[in-house]
């Protein structure tokens, strides 16, 4: 099945350039170092699909031209990765519908505390209008977001949801969760097709890499040289992509720390590449 991978931020959880830094990375004038916090735009099946939700949300989804969005998967409850999900609002404006977020359980008491506004009784007219699945690292399934109830907007109210009829036969795409852990917190990746994308860990299991065989481009975090305690070294994303053994791998969650993009292609292994903010990949 085709699928299409946008990189919609390359960046760790403070971006670059980092606020106050007058390092060469943050000053370079490469496009390529600059970096939005780390997100994905997937297009799989005839379904447009996002990982993750960041700060940078509004201005990635004007920056790539993106209408429509079937879900959202999240990786963990980090800030970097949620907080953009109030800004689902101009979606649910635009389609009449709620947005479908899928995550583990944690991750949606979470959301539940940090945008409590949006799961109130009495909610405030206009808040972002959410539909929660719960997910875990088993495989689930996700379908084209055609809602059984629309959202008419009552001025002075907000939206009100009216039942609406779906067509017998939706497009569907089948997700593998894979599971890895961020320091002490689980976290998943995602594998679509034949590409796996993994950001925010620093372990994963060996019964997972058995997900992650037989790929054409494997995307995983790479936050600095040195041990980190919650993100994959430079040393350990490379290891672990010569162990998956995909066709083309990627690093993504790049810090400042790291050479300019034009310097660190120079340096990498062949097959191994740093992504940046706007690449596109493809899959057959």
């Amino acid at each position: 099945m085709k699928t299409r991978l946008t990189f919609l931020g390359t960046g760790t959880s403070q971006g670059v350039p980092m606020i106050g830094c007058g390092c060469s990375v943050c000053k370079s004038q490469d496009a390529r170092d600059k970096r939005f916090r780390s997100s994905a735009f997937v297009e799989y099946g005839g379904l447009d699909i996002l990982v993750d939700a960041g700060p940078d949300f509004r201005s990635q989804m004007l920056r790539a031209g993106i209408r429509h969005v079937d879900a959202i998967l999240l990786t963990h409850n980090h800030k970097d990765h949620t907080g953009g999900l109030d800004d689902v609002r101009a979606f649910n404006y635009i389609e009449r519908a709620p947005i479908r977020i899928f995550c583990e359980k944690y991750v949606e008491e979470s959301l539940r505390r940090e945008y409590s506004y949006a799961f109130a009784e009495n909610r405030y007219p206009g808040v972002p209008e959410w539909q929660i699945t719960n997910i875990d690292d088993r495989p689930f399934t996700v379908e084209e977001n055609v809602p059984k109830v629309r959202l008419s907007w009552v001025e002075g109210k907000g939206y009100e949801k009216i039942p609406c009829s779906r067509p017998e036969h939706l497009k569907s795409v089948k997700i593998i969760p894979v599971r890895g852990r961020h320091f002490n917190l689980p976290v998943l990746g995602y594998r679509f097709g034949n590409i796996a994308y993994l950001t925010d860990m620093n372990f994963i299991p060996d019964e997972e890499f058995a997900k992650l065989q037989g790929l054409d481009h494997f995307i995983i975090n790479c936050v600095r040289r040195g041990k980190h305690i919650s993100h994959f070294s430079l040393e350990e994303a490379i290891g672990v992509a010569q162990r998956v053994g995909a066709r083309h791998s990627w690093l993504t969650h790049l810090s400042h720390s790291l050479p300019r993009y034009e310097d660190f292609c120079r340096e990498l292994p062949a097959g191994i590449r740093p992504a940046y903010d706007g690449l596109v990949i493809e899959s057959d």
